[in-house]
């Protein structure tokens, strides 16, 4: 128990339920459009994210609100708490009915994630951690891998990024794999089952947010290419990049992407 245990039992039955009203617009069928920019987003996105607002908000009226389906207020930059959503983070796979997406939940507090969860429907995998409170997945104690060598580490990364020619240091043999949504790459990293998730690309905060607690405070390190740690609840709501990395690897990993000239 501590400070944030009724945030993270919040949080994690709102999760739940998400996953279950997700699938069930999905079973019945989904309405499908394009924003601004050409990413889908569907009629469950959008009843998910009531939903959340609703149940949220409606247990904590005095909390903020950031989600991506929700137009952008500053309001939340008055708050001390807030709530950062993404109704269904990797869209694309849950229109494709494949498992590799998740509905990931975090409350911020001055600046840093406190209570996160992250729950994937099709797999019936919840992950959740609270600050200094350890990250669990299905309520079992997770911990980051003890991977110290980059050669033949598993990675959630872009291959062809990672094994062009430009890089001032090569990399060694890797093996890749892909995710659709971020915030389930994040809690993979954090249960052990790859070794690092690396995007060198600015990154919204509702997909990172809930995996940067998790993943910590499972022991891995995150932050962006340069190695600097995150912040939340800024008026951009976007990080420069994604290191999430087993602690021992994520110097390794920095060491190459902090000359990359990159920023939001």
């Amino acid at each position: 128990m501590n400070a944030f245990t009724d945030d993270l039992d919040l949080i994690r039955d709102a999760a739940r339920a998400a996953g279950r009203l997700a699938l069930e617009h999905r079973e019945a069928g989904l309405k499908v459009w394009s924003k601004d920019g050409g990413s889908p987003v569907t009629s469950a996105d959008l009843a998910v994210d009531e939903l959340l607002r609703d149940r949220l908000l409606g247990a904590r009226p005095d909390y903020g609100w950031l989600s991506e389906e929700t137009a952008d207020s500053a309001e939340r930059l008055t708050k001390k708490r807030i709530f950062v959503v993404d109704p269904i983070d990797g869209t694309v796979a849950f229109m494709k009915n494949k498992p590799w997406w998740c509905v990931p939940i975090a409350v911020v507090e001055d600046g840093r994630p406190v209570a996160a969860a992250i729950y994937a429907p099709m797999m019936d995998e919840m992950f959740e951690a609270s600050l200094s409170g350890g990250a669990r997945l299905q309520g079992r104690r997770i911990t980051a891998s003890d991977t110290d060598d980059l050669e033949d580490a598993e990675l959630l990364a872009d291959a062809r990024l990672m094994e062009a020619r430009e890089w001032a240091e090569p990399w060694p043999q890797m093996r890749f794999s892909k995710r659709n949504a971020l915030a389930y790459r994040m809690a993979l990293v954090a249960a052990g089952a790859f070794d690092a998730a690396i995007a060198i690309s600015p990154k919204w905060d509702w997909d990172v947010c809930a995996g940067a607690l998790i993943a910590e405070e499972a022991g891995a390190k995150v932050s962006d290419h340069m190695g600097r740690p995150w912040r939340f609840n800024r008026p951009d709501p976007r990080q420069t990049s994604l290191i999430c990395a087993a602690p021992a690897l994520h110097p390794l990993i920095v060491r190459r992407t902090a000359p990359i000239p990159l920023a939001i």
